[in-house]
């Protein structure tokens, strides 16, 4: 049986279990240990069940069925027979050999009234939802285990090809190249941050801001609509008076960039030579509660973003079960993408609805909620990304110390640099003119970044701060201060420290 420490659901609330096709049990987690007591770890799948699931055979049936999730009957530890509505996929990595199985406590159900006057049971799209919450977080779990030192090595290579990149005349045959190396940085940053993305609870405020979206889908459009995809008609409608939305506009043009990609892919893997993408966007004014798709709208102001292509689609036994981490029907993928977008637009108090034919395409609709303020949509300027000052730079990782300072002595700032929070001090202690700014990365050993901010701030209060980090953060995390996320490109840095020392303390 695998250890449980190999075993990534360990600390999920919820029971978790795998389970070869033959029905032995390979690897468990606290949860259900709890639940099953210690005959989980010694006895095969089907003597944990009943009726049904007393035959091995009933996981490869199991392994069949669309629907999301089955209610299955277990006995626990004391004998007692539970009824739990049971998540099961495909393990990934073992060729179908071996089958992840949660288990999640039923919804209370809602009751409503008949015409007579009888009480009866609602089923529907919150409950269901409530249990998709669950496993959501049960994803967040996953993303604790990622190294830092994988957003660290990102970061290096993100940071040279963009700044090499942004310094290429147009015409320089290896622009080619170098775009793609940045492109596959930023693609497998994600995998870092995917999980903790799509499953943070909380909404940081601190990091949203009030505009216009078309912003947004315009230039998630940009980085889709390439040379590379002629084969690709592209149809824009963009609302003229949009309303006002609040937004965390890196995370959320993620999501529409990942939607665009999957309409993408799902031309390029149709029959067709040639197919079409359609975006539009339009305000939504509901009245009256309504529904679309599993997307409950209550009274007020929406933004609605719509992505339509006319690709391969996706097959009806498939299409409930697209915001499910880890579900896919592709080759290759991680099955994160919809649920990661899932839990985006959901952070931001807003909904996903997607309708598909095979053959006929997809159309994913994204509701966010709105302000009825007009506000105008203005291009974004080209930045001059130059400046003065003294910037101290703190990194425990070498490579990112010398990425930090070529980046920012090239904008025309004096870099001084620090691989530790103590050298740090030391660096503020002998500086002979005052230090403008501190971009401190949050983990290192001995004194963390949070540590080094609180002393600096008491002894020198003008200086302004920047945190670095590659960890998901929530709100709250060392409030008042500039976040640099971890990989970031040079535009992304420069930026942020143009912004920060411009600002009032």
């Amino acid at each position: 049986m695998m250890t449980d420490a190999a075993f990534p659901l360990e600390t999920a609330p919820w029971p978790a279990f795998s389970v070869t096709l033959g029905g032995s049990i390979e690897a468990v987690n606290l949860a259900a240990q709890t639940l099953f007591g210690e005959r989980l770890q010694a006895r095969e799948f089907g003597e944990l069940g009943e009726g049904e699931t007393s035959s091995s055979n009933f996981i490869p049936l199991c392994a069949q069925l669309s629907t999301p999730l089955i209610p299955l009957r277990f006995r626990d530890r004391d004998g007692n027979v539970a009824t739990f509505l049971t998540s099961i996929s495909a393990v990934p990595g073992s060729e179908g050999k071996c089958y992840l199985f949660q288990l999640f406590p039923p919804p209370a159900p809602a009751l409503r009234t008949n015409g007579h006057g009888k009480a009866e049971v609602k089923g529907g799209s919150v409950e269901i939802n409530a249990v998709q919450k669950q496993k959501l977080d049960c994803a967040m779990q996953l993303t604790r285990t990622v190294a830092l030192d994988f957003n660290n090595a990102l970061t290096t290579i993100l940071g040279h090809a963009s700044y090499v990149l942004g310094r290429m005349e147009t015409s320089n045959p290896w622009r080619f190249s170098l775009g793609e190396i940045e492109k596959a940085s930023e693609r497998a940053s994600e995998i870092a941050h995917d999980l903790g993305v799509f499953s943070l609870e909380e909404k940081d405020k601190c990091l949203q801001i009030e505009g216009n979206l078309n912003v947004l889908v315009r230039r998630a459009v940009q980085i889709l609509q390439t040379a590379e995809r002629k084969n690709i008609v592209w149809s824009q409608k963009f609302e003229q008076q949009m309303f006002t939305v609040h937004f965390d506009e890196a995370k959320l043009q993620q999501a529409f960039v990942k939607v665009l990609e999957n309409a993408t892919e799902a031309i390029e893997n149709s029959a067709q030579v040639n197919g079409q993408i359609s975006v539009q966007t339009r305000n939504v004014d509901v009245a009256d509660r309504t529904q679309d798709g599993a997307v409950q709208l209550a009274r007020g102001a929406y933004v609605c973003v719509e992505i339509s292509d006319d690709g391969c689609g996706i097959e009806a036994e498939a299409l409930p079960r697209i915001f499910e981490p880890f579900f896919t029907t592709k080759t290759g993928h991680r099955g994160l993408g919809l649920a990661w977008v899932y839990g985006i637009v959901s952070n931001h108090g807003g909904g996903v609805a997607v309708s598909s034919q095979p053959g006929h395409g997809t159309s994913v609709r994204i509701y966010l909620p709105a302000v009825k303020k007009i506000v105008e949509e203005r291009p974004v300027p080209d930045e001059d990304l130059s400046g003065e000052g003294t910037i101290l730079f703190v990194d425990d990782e070498e490579m990112l110390v010398s990425l930090g300072q070529m980046l920012l002595a090239s904008a025309g700032y004096k870099v001084l640099t620090a691989n530790s929070a103590e050298q740090a001090l030391e660096v503020f202690g002998r500086a002979r003119e005052p230090i403008d700014l501190l971009i401190s990365d949050m983990v290192m050993p001995r004194m963390n970044g949070r540590e080094l901010i609180e002393r600096v701030k008491a002894r020198w209060p003008a200086t302004r701060i920047i945190c670095s980090t590659a960890c998901v953060r929530t709100a709250g995390t060392v409030k008042n201060y500039n976040f640099l996320s971890k990989p970031f490109t040079a535009h992304e840095l420069l930026r942020l420290v143009k912004s920060a020392l411009a600002a009032t303390n």
